[in-house]
């Protein structure tokens, strides 16, 4: 798995998605809504302040129109470029739930993360799992596809069979020699050149600093003086983006499942392969003491076997009924996807039994959950968005030396996950736009406060990550929650969810730093 092949955890797919093992992987039920309150017109927008050449996008009047039964849904358009505003437009596409209580503090904007997760399909398909009861009742919640994803103006690349080809085909030559190297590169290649071909030219303003410049312009045409915003994950490094580049207009702000926004495209693949190794780890104490294990003895002979299995299945992959090979790619993939929450440990017990025995099928299922591929067919365009942001975000300028070091580190910390996570090979060497992204440390002075999350053993963005988050923000304070999984809030932990409530309904800012434990 290379660092540009999936970065961060998919939100929305966790919170939407099932997999059907001997039940559901996840078995979140679309939120119903309750009693819709009246219809409101649209307020204002704010427009104070704002440069003659914005005024047609900040002056925009949105049309809600009445969608899904208790949402409302509408398009706003945005400039493609926002340093040259008139080369041109995107759409934004978002969805609206109004505040049960009838008495909006104002919007509530949330995104999943990914980057590349549809906003809009996480409040449609699981509001109460996006937000919770309390914020449900008292903001407007706004669901959006940031540029690039989804029902917005996207980025497009495969269809289904040629992703299905690119994702999952095993390559001919032995891992890790010469001629492997070429044609995984070349097949990057290929996938590169298909995105710039079918996405009308959009990969070049596909990036995180105008996808921030968006949000202010959903602000405002929203009718809020401040932004109010809840980002998972990725949504972490948006939301920070945003910080940065209006702190004054940050209102109630919480970061869950923080990115550090200064580390490097090396140096995240390096500390997310460390942190899946540890979950890796918890996740096999956890098995060996439960029924149906794969596995025996202590949790070093247990790790020492996985390894072995991968090892077994790079060479001789498993057929499975669709006539997919099941690789050591594949199977760390669907290791990964059950890493993301404690919940999906026994579905990886069963995938890894029934790998044992020869059958791909569960390992598969959880592969394509992680892909959101739904009986043949991608349900977004989460993975193509996902690669136009990151190769966009993060340049790569890291030397022979660094990438050396970054493997011995991984041998050393990550020895299971290792063999299958490599630093050397980055898609992104050939994206056919040059990255503009700058990874830098983000202090947002003068921003109101804002609440980082961080879980500890979380395996997708760790822990360390929202530490340096808080400490460089200004105005950063850091709620810890003791555990496993990825994302803090709405997972069950009180502690946790009466810090963010209270701050978001009564504006109650914690005294400090907080370590939530249950």
């Amino acid at each position: 798995m290379n660092v540009k092949t999936r970065l961060v955890a998919v939100l929305a797919g966790l919170a939407a998605a099932s997999v059907a093992l001997t039940g559901c992987l996840f078995s979140f039920v679309p939120d119903q809504g309750t009693t819709r309150p009246a219809a409101t017109t649209s307020a204002s927008p704010d427009t104070d302040g704002v440069a003659a050449e914005l005024m047609p996008f900040y002056g925009q009047k949105v049309d809600w129109k009445s969608c899904n039964g208790q949402f409302d849904c509408a398009t706003i358009t945005a400039p493609l470029n926002w340093d040259d505003p008139g080369a041109g437009s995107v759409d934004l596409a978002i969805i609206r739930h109004r505040a049960t209580d009838g008495k909006a503090l104002g919007s509530l904007l949330v995104n999943p993360g990914g980057p590349g997760a549809s906003g809009l399909e996480l409040v449609r398909d699981s509001l109460q799992f996006a937000v919770g009861s309390q914020l449900e009742k008292s903001y407007d919640v706004i669901g959006f596809d940031p540029r690039g994803v989804g029902e917005s103006t996207a980025v497009k690349c495969y269809d289904a069979k040629q992703m299905d080809a690119f994702l999952f085909d095993i390559p001919a030559a032995a891992r890790n020699t010469p001629a492997w190297r070429d044609e995984m590169m070349a097949s990057y290649k290929k996938f590169a050149d298909a995105c710039q071909a079918n996405s009308g030219g959009i990969l070049p303003d596909v990036n995180t600093v105008f996808a921030a410049r968006d949000m202010d312009l959903m602000r405002a045409v929203l009718g809020d003086k401040k932004l109010n915003y809840l980002g998972y994950s990725y949504g972490t490094f948006l939301g920070a983006t945003y910080a940065k580049l209006y702190p004054q207009k940050v209102g109630r702000f919480v970061l869950d499942g923080a990115i550090d926004p200064s580390v490097s495209g090396l140096d995240v693949s390096v500390t997310q392969a460390i942190g899946f190794e540890s979950a890796l780890k918890a996740y096999m104490a956890s098995c060996l003491a439960s029924r149906g294990c794969p596995f025996a003895g202590s949790v070093a002979d247990g790790m020492n076997d996985l390894g072995t299995m991968l090892a077994k299945v790079d060479r001789r992959p498993i057929a499975n009924s669709d006539g997919r090979q099941l690789g050591a790619d594949s199977l760390m993939t669907a290791i990964v996807a059950a890493l993301y929450s404690q919940d999906s440990w026994p579905y990886l017990t069963q995938a890894l039994a029934a790998v044992a025995k020869g059958d791909a099928g569960p390992a598969f299922q959880l592969a394509d959950f992680y892909y959101n591929r739904v009986d043949g067919q991608y349900q977004d365009n989460s993975y193509e968005a996902f690669n136009a942001y990151n190769c966009m975000d993060y340049p790569d300028d890291a030397t022979a030396a660094q990438k050396a070091a970054a493997n011995l580190e991984l041998k050393q910390k990550a020895p299971t996950i290792a063999p299958y996570w490599s630093v050397d090979l980055d898609s992104c060497d050939v994206w056919p736009v040059k990255a503009t992204g700058v990874r830098e440390q983000i202090h947002a002075p003068g921003a109101g406060p804002i609440l980082v999350i961080g879980t500890t053993n979380d395996p997708a963005t760790p822990y360390t990550w929202a530490q340096s988050l808080a400490k460089q923000l200004d105005s950063g304070i850091l709620i810890t929650r003791v555990g496993e999984g990825h994302t803090g809030f709405n997972k069950g932990n009180n502690c946790v969810d009466a810090a963010v409530n209270d701050y978001f309904v009564d504006g109650t800012v914690p005294d400090g730093d907080i370590r939530c434990t249950r």
